[in-house]
């Protein structure tokens, strides 16, 4: 009686081991697949494997292994990687890549098929896929690095090899099973070797440049000032001319008025003329010596009887 006892008993937990084995969970942010004697469950896509998405699943006790990936957005950081530019110049460059998980069962076949099941669930596989995308970026860099100067690679050009490194990395990283999301290059250093030479070329360009605009910039000066004396020679010989045809103008119609006058009354206009004289005469300070029965005083003389 008591061994049929300890028999139920025993029947009851083996039961229940089997139950909690035949079910699992997978949590939020995560992706599963199960591995049967070796190979992936399933034949829900072409490369033959079951994804398992969030919730409660089932699977076959104890010939079943239930292999969980993390399914959010991944970062890796590159660090100091030396890179030759066109110049035959290295630079050490500090990236980060931002990538998650696209197809899973090729992801697995790629990476985690090649671990054993102790490392899976320390997140081996994601150690080794980035191990593999980062010789792949590696490689577009240098590539890339490889058709640039160094002050192309730190100045403008920065974005647009960058945008190249993206789109360069998701291409090559497809057959990983992933997606490459971006790839930034936080930070470009030069060697001690060649900074000190690379910074006196890059004031050499830059003095070569602010020379240049100096020269520029004189030369456009000096045609604004000579146009400047063109157009004032042209509107100061125009002013001479319209101020000779004024003058002459005026000059005539004072002769005409002259004239007239003296037509009129010959008495009267020798009398304004004379007055006239005297007018200008007698407000300088010149000394003259005149015979008082000259024609000049005859005005000053009372009228003749």
């Amino acid at each position: 009686m008591s061994a049929n006892h300890t028999l139920k008993i025993s029947g009851i937990i083996f039961l229940i081991l089997i139950s909690f084995s035949t079910f699992f969970t997978v949590q939020q942010g995560e992706k599963a697949l199960v591995v049967r004697l070796g190979e992936l469950t399933g034949s829900q896509n072409d490369d033959g494997g079951q994804i398992y998405l969030p919730g409660l699943n089932f699977k076959m006790p104890l010939i079943d292994h239930v292999l969980r990936f993390d399914a959010r957005l991944q970062t890796f950081e590159q660090k100091s990687s030396r890179i030759l530019t066109v110049e035959q110049k290295y630079v050490l460059v500090d990236y980060y890549v931002k990538w998650r998980i696209e197809d899973l069962p090729l992801y697995y076949k790629r990476t985690a098929a090649r671990m054993s099941l102790a490392q899976m669930s320390s997140n081996g596989s994601i150690g080794a896929l980035e191990e593999l995308l980062g010789q792949k970026i590696n490689n577009a860099l240098r590539a890339e690095f490889g058709q640039h100067t160094i002050s192309e690679v730190v100045s403008g050009e920065r974005l647009n090899i960058m945008s190249k490194l993206q789109a360069s990395a998701n291409e090559s990283a497809k057959n990983l099973g992933v997606k490459v999301i971006d790839v930034r290059i936080k930070r470009i250093d030069l060697p001690n070797e060649v900074s000190q030479s690379v910074f006196e070329r890059m004031r050499a360009d830059r003095e070569r440049v602010a020379t240049k605009h100096r020269a520029n910039g004189r030369a456009e000066a000096e045609a604004i000032s000579a146009k400047a004396d063109a157009q004032r020679t042209v509107i100061e010989a125009t002013a001479l001319a319209e101020g000779a045809a004024i003058r002459a103008k005026g000059d005539a119609e004072a002769a005409k008025i002259y004239n007239d006058a003296y037509l009129k009354d010959e008495s009267f206009y020798m009398l304004f003329r004379s007055l006239k004289a005297y007018v200008q005469t007698f407000n300088s300070k010149d000394l003259m010596v005149l015979s008082p029965e000259s024609d000049y005083f005859k005005f000053f003389k009372g009228p003749r009887r």
